[in-house]
């Protein structure tokens, strides 16, 4: 069912980026009150802990090229370890939901960026336990990047603990409407994090090689682990905590008004990262591909800043979008377009830079945006036994959706398609169904806060 506004009213609105205003009229917090000033610190360490996991995440990507020369590896070889990581991420991510919703938010928050941090730290070992034991040394690179998807995991355990926050403190309509517009904020820690991880990469490779990078990855994770201490638990689950438990959150999800959100949202979400993997992860070696758009796009650092700084515009846009016309309508508008933009850069005249990169640009924008309304709908769709585990199954249902696309690209283009066409039935038509798709999820007013 839809939630319900409050009736309650919030003295003070919270903003991550400024103080409070007329601070001096609010009236004492009750003991152990969530306060506008507990808000502001947890919005700012979730975002600080989402960059930091996207760091070490994008890492082990930009690095493997150089990692698989150094190791010796084929080209197939080192596609088939990623693919295996891929799928060691899903799992870890599928796992984390559960116990989030068993132990708590925060501490969730806490336990995803230090498995993470770990993780990389252990990547060096692993890399250099190769050149020593061989194939055992593989198997220990892939748990131990498997284990790294804590990371990628941390995004839904900040979108459980932050949705239930802002529904506490804005719990009056009149001030929900800007909660998904700061959650895109703190999302926008996906672009940056990238761009850390590259200029890390640029200063620090040429010192110590692809080792010295991923240990220096670790360190943020002590920053997060102090800041630790000013985070609350959110007082939904605190008072989820007091209640009788019944099945476990791993089988609720797949019962009553969780069943729907479950599916619904989950299919969709691995649908869209089919295309994802087309578009934004394999993105350069279509443009650059004779058979794609032959467009002598091998600057590095021109990919990078267009990726990254669409990315960031989409998701404050989306994310504001959302405020208004609601999450689930913002998602499917937006994967909608995508899957035209893409569609018409397709089409376009190949080698053609401006009009390409152009379209690329706004299929970017289309594509990647809707994940801040996304993550944010992800909590409005469940209740509070259920948020996190929900979450998480969607969450991990993108990297299921990366090994499909990357099997059935790998097999397309074996048999001889170009990449054009590859792009268009692998990448075009499952965004387009993405968004077609989310509509069939439950509608939730943008102003209605959900306390349950």
């Amino acid at each position: 069912m839809e939630a319900t506004p409050s009736t309650r009213k919030t003295a003070v609105e919270p903003s991550p980026i400024a103080p409070t205003p007329h601070a001096s009229h609010e009236l004492p917090p009750a003991a152990g009150q969530l306060t506008a000033k507990d808000v502001r610190i947890a919005t700012w360490i979730c975002f600080f802990a989402w960059t930091f996991a996207v760091y070490d995440f994008v890492l082990f990507g930009n690095l493997l090229p150089v990692l698989a020369a150094e190791l010796g590896w084929a080209p197939a070889q080192s596609t088939e370890v990623n693919t295996w990581v891929t799928a060691g991420t899903a799992l870890v991510a599928f796992a984390v939901g559960p116990l989030v919703d068993r132990i708590g938010r925060r501490k969730g928050i806490l336990i995803s960026v230090i498995g993470a941090a770990v993780a990389s730290l252990l990547t060096a070992v692993a890399g250099w336990a190769i050149g020593v034991v061989g194939g055992l040394g593989i198997v220990l690179l892939i748990l131990v990047r498997s284990a790294a998807g804590l990371g990628y995991a941390e995004q839904s355990v900040n979108a459980a603990y932050l949705n239930e926050l802002f529904a506490h403190a804005y719990s009056d309509p009149a001030k929900a409407r800007r909660r998904g517009l700061i959650y895109s904020l703190v999302q926008s820690g996906w672009p940056i994090g990238s761009v850390l991880a590259a200029a890390s990469i640029y200063l620090l490779f040429p010192v110590g090689g692809w080792a010295l990078c991923f240990i220096v990855a670790a360190f943020p994770a002590i920053f997060i682990v102090i800041a630790g201490r000013w985070l609350k638990e959110s007082p939904q689950f605190e008072a989820h905590r007091h209640e009788s438990h019944g099945a476990s959150p791993l089988v609720e999800a797949f019962r009553g008004e969780s069943l729907r959100s479950t599916v619904v949202i989950g299919l969709s979400f691995m649908l869209n990262w089919v295309g994802v993997l087309v578009f934004a992860i394999l993105g350069t070696s279509l443009l650059s591909a004779p058979d794609g758009k032959d467009i002598p796009f091998t600057n590095a650092l021109v990919i990078l800043v267009v990726s990254n700084a669409t990315a960031f515009a989409g998701y404050v846009f989306h994310g504001w979008l959302g405020d208004r016309i609601g999450r689930r309508n913002t998602i499917a508008l937006g994967w909608i377009l995508c899957g035209a933009s893409f569609t018409a850069m397709l089409l376009a005249p190949s080698g053609n830079f401006g009009v390409v990169v152009a379209l690329y640009s706004a299929g970017l924008f289309f594509l990647i945006g809707p994940f801040s309304a996304l993550l944010f709908f992800n909590g409005e769709s469940f209740p509070v036994r259920t948020r996190a585990t929900g979450g998480s199954i969607i969450n991990a249902g993108g990297q299921v959706g990366a090994i499909i696309s990357s099997f059935l690209i790998t097999l397309a283009l074996g048999a001889g398609w170009t990449w054009s066409t590859a792009a268009f039935w692998i990448g075009c038509v499952p965004i387009f169904a993405s968004g077609l798709l989310i509509l069939g999820a439950r509608n939730v007013h943008p102003h209605h806060v959900r306390q349950d």
